[in-house]
């Protein structure tokens, strides 16, 4: 077995040359500084990448990722993204996605316990142990109602950083979206919550209250279709 990775180098020449060959000024649009309107905070799962999915071109999103898409207020990983992308790159719009099944939050559910990964899922482990009865009772899909319920906490989460707050406080406009993908479409869906103010933020209901009264996220197709079938009606 090879102890190189020659293929995948052989693979970076064969994609440079091809992008130069249909845009000959790309690299050199890619070598400015990035002016991006967009973070996005993810999970490290290798099937859900950002500029994939919302068909944009490096440059135009900033990305963290974590597994299960965890805003840890202690994280100084997560907040030095956060504080570089809204206080030195000024994007208007932080999107925290997750994904259905999830495997983060899938091992959050677990009886089993290791060491940093349950201490980095904990938050989820201590929501779920909290809202066992609720959860359990979706069957089938506990793990997707969990991976909802991860991304509407870490929303606020990220909400309450003093990062956020402050960016509020001077007027800035920044605008919070809780986003899930869904592997078997490969359609995002809107959860919210949509957060632009701290007035915005502390009317929103405890994610306890959440826990216990879940939405219905919609993709852009069945919003669309939604306001077709209303238009029609009216």
């Amino acid at each position: 077995m090879s102890r190189t990775l020659d293929h995948l180098l052989d693979q970076n020449v064969a994609w440079a040359a091809e992008r130069t060959r249909t845009d000959p000024t790309y690299f050199l649009r890619m070598s400015e500084v990035q002016r991006p309107e967009y973070l996005w905070i993810g999970c490290s799962d290798s099937r859900v990448t950002a500029n994939d999915v919302l068909k944009l071109d490096p440059g135009a999103v900033f990305v963290h990722r974590n597994i299960a898409n965890v805003v840890h207020t202690s994280d100084l990983n997560i907040l030095s993204v956060l504080e570089y992308a809204v206080d030195h790159l000024q994007v208007k719009h932080i999107i925290l996605c997750g994904h259905y099944g999830c495997g983060g939050v899938e091992r959050s559910l677990s009886e089993e316990r290791g060491a940093l990964l349950d201490h980095w899922l904990q938050p989820l482990t201590m929501l779920y142990r909290k809202h066992r009865g609720c959860i359990e009772a979706e069957g089938a899909h506990r793990v997707d109602r969990m991976c909802e319920l991860n991304v509407e906490m870490q929303v606020r989460r990220l909400a309450a950083t003093p990062i956020v707050e402050k960016a509020w406080s001077r007027g800035q406009e920044l605008h919070l979206h809780g986003w899930i993908y869904a592997m078997h479409d490969g359609l995002l869906r809107d959860l919210g919550p949509h957060l632009s103010s701290r007035i915005e933020r502390d009317a929103l209901p405890t994610i306890d209250e959440r826990a216990l009264r879940p939405v219905t996220p919609q993709s852009m197709r069945l919003r669309q279709a939604i306001e077709v079938f209303s238009a029609t009606s009216a």
